[in-house]
């Protein structure tokens, strides 16, 4: 099934170190669904923070792009949102 909808998931990230090669993976699998993807976390000139949020609107088959926010919401220390929209 193609998407009739329109998905973003936030993921947020609590130790960008330890779980940076999971997650980097995760999106190297699921990459052709995903269309945009952006990072945000804390920085400034003293420290660069352990966490962050990655925002991903994804692309394709809706099921799929599930599969990818169920597979990051197991990493312990990932926590996944969502949002749809109707097209």
């Amino acid at each position: 099934m193609t998407m009739d909808r329109h998905i973003i998931f936030g993921v947020h990230v609590l130790d960008r170190v330890k779980d940076a090669t999971i997650v980097q993976k995760l999106f190297t699998e699921y990459g052709c669904h995903i269309k945009t993807r952006i990072g945000l976390h804390e920085v400034d000139g003293k420290i660069c923070a352990p966490g962050g949020v990655i925002i991903l609107e994804m692309y394709g088959d809706e099921n799929t792009c599930h599969e990818l926010r169920d597979k990051l919401a197991q990493v312990d220390g990932i926590e996944v949102k969502e949002m749809i929209f109707g097209h």
